[in-house]
């Protein structure tokens, strides 16, 4: 075993923090994990089970609980047997140096992996009948990971299980990787995971993992319907939790912690992590515009569920800071943030939208984030908002945000919004599932007028070039319904069981 630190790629110092992150190598202990999981523990096991892909690519935003499914994952393994040489951690983004120091970083962990915990190569160890693991945490924070993970995956039969933060790195990777990867999309807390902390049951989640087609049938959201109303009582009790503090897993495990406390770190842990870390640094080095992106963020809160042009949002920008901002810069700088999946943009549908394509629909990936960021509660559970009544057309533009989220972590599934039109009324989402749409509306009122608020489905589904055989109308309570057959009503609460 080699203890001196002339393993090539691999220094004293890096030995001894290798070792430290993978503690059952010496029969030490993982670190206490939280009792409560999510459902994407279960959902990376499958991947890893099935082996239809020899790497698992999960990517989330930062603080939803990445690590600790991967952590968790782990403590299965070795609770079902797995000898603990067989598994290997990296947690990249607590060893940056190894990027500028070693030009192959990957691949010379694995190189002293072999010779120095295995003592066999990957190979070896395959014709033998073991199963090997590899996860890596954090990855994309390395310039050729993915390079590096071709190369290991096609020379060596084992496992790989990567996590990141980074959608657009993680997608480019996913490009070089063709074939070799499966990608699974890891959102903020669910109803059903929610319910957990506060010992309520919701069931698992309604949409299976076996694909998108059940999703094209108008049966399956009755059926989801259905569920939301017989769940009623602890499906609101929850959503009421979500309503008050969002979706990330520090507010709920600490539920008994007062709100201020939380949102001060989820600003510190999250969106001054992102802004002042993550993208700090842009191409070739150049340092970004950090008050610029700070200012964005808080538009993107302002203007959450909506679809600001750049234009508009460079005019609000140079007002704040005084300073030049063009709309091309405030693209790219929302871009930026897009990529950290604090954020989704959701594009316009491109079908017949030619002459005019529209801008992004922002939706946060959560909206306690902007209570901490601008120190503003706006409730979204019926209850509350009856209460406050003023409040419900900017409810109404969080909710759509949250359907945004929720749906833009379906994998493989795409997701657009309809611009309003001469000829035709806007559509708040449309989800496209081949060739097949199905359109969503967000009516966010306990009273839905079964005309005017269903025009823009109506529209939809009567144009045949669309493809679509039904609508949905989410609305806040199971109460409203619509006497049209092509429209299926449910609430936000409701939808969210969807995961």
């Amino acid at each position: 075993m080699k203890t001196d630190g002339l393993f090539p790629g691999v220094s004293y110092g890096l030995e001894r923090d290798l070792r430290r992150l993978n503690p059952w190598w010496h029969g030490i202990p993982l670190p206490r994990l939280p009792a409560t999981r999510r459902h994407l523990v279960a959902a990376i096991q499958r991947r890893l089970e099935s082996r239809l892909a020899p790497i698992v690519v999960v990517r989330g935003p930062r603080q939803i609980g990445k690590t600790t499914a991967q952590l968790q994952v782990i403590e299965d393994l070795l609770a079902d047997g797995t000898p603990p040489e067989c598994i290997l951690r990296v947690q990249w983004d607590d060893l940056p140096e190894l990027d500028k120091e070693e030009k192959e970083p990957v691949l010379r962990i694995v190189d002293w992996y072999e010779i120095s915990i295995l003592g066999q190569a990957l190979n070896d160890a395959a014709h033998q009948g073991k199963k090997t693991y590899l996860f890596f945490d954090e990855i994309q924070t390395l310039k050729n990971w993915a390079p590096q993970l071709k190369f290991l995956v096609d020379t060596s039969t084992t496992q790989v299980c990567v996590t990141g933060s980074s959608a657009l790195r993680i997608e480019q990777g996913r490009d070089s990787l063709a074939g070799r990867i499966t990608t699974m999309e890891a959102g903020l807390l669910s109803l059903t995971e929610i319910a957990q902390f506060y010992d309520v049951s919701l069931g698992n989640p309604f949409i299976e993992d076996n694909g998108l087609e059940p999703l094209t049938q108008k049966s399956f959201w009755q059926g989801l319907a259905d569920q939301g109303a017989r769940a009623g009582e602890s499906r609101d009790f929850i959503f009421e939790r979500f309503s008050e503090r969002g979706g990330y897993p520090l507010v709920h495990s600490h539920r008994d912690t007062a709100w201020g406390a939380l949102a001060d770190q989820l600003n510190e842990t999250v969106i001054k992590r992102v802004i002042q870390h993550d993208l700090r640094i842009g191409e070739r080095g150049r340092k970004r515009d950090a008050p610029l992106l700070e200012e964005l963020f808080r538009l993107a809160c302002r203007y959450i569920g909506q679809s600001p042009s750049p234009a508009t949002l460079a005019r609000e920008a140079h007002r704040a800071l005084e300073a030049n901002v063009g709309p091309q810069r405030v693209a790219h700088y929302l871009a930026f943030l897009a990529d950290t999946l604090l954020l989704r943009l959701i594009q316009p549908l491109e079908i017949r939208l030619k002459r005019k394509k529209g801008s992004p629909k922002i939706c946060l990936a959560d909206h306690g984030l902007r209570a901490s960021w601008l120190q503003e509660i706006i409730p979204l559970s019926p209850r509350a908002l009856a209460d406050s009544p003023h409040l419900t057309d900017l409810a109404g533009h969080i909710a759509e945000s949250v359907v945004g989220a929720t749906l833009s972590t379906i994998p493989s599934l795409d997701l657009a919004h309809l611009p309003e039109r001469n000829d035709e009324p806007e559509v708040d989402f449309v989800l496209i599932i081949g060739t097949k749409r199905i359109p969503l509306e967000v009516k966010y009122r306990r009273r839905i007028d079964p005309h005017r608020d269903t025009e823009g489905l109506r529209t939809f589904i009567e144009k045949t070039v669309n493809n679509a055989a039904f609508g949905i109308l989410i609305s806040q309570t199971d109460e409203p319904s619509v006497d049209d057959p092509r429209i299926v009503t449910l609430p936000l609460s409701t939808l969210m069981l969807l995961r």
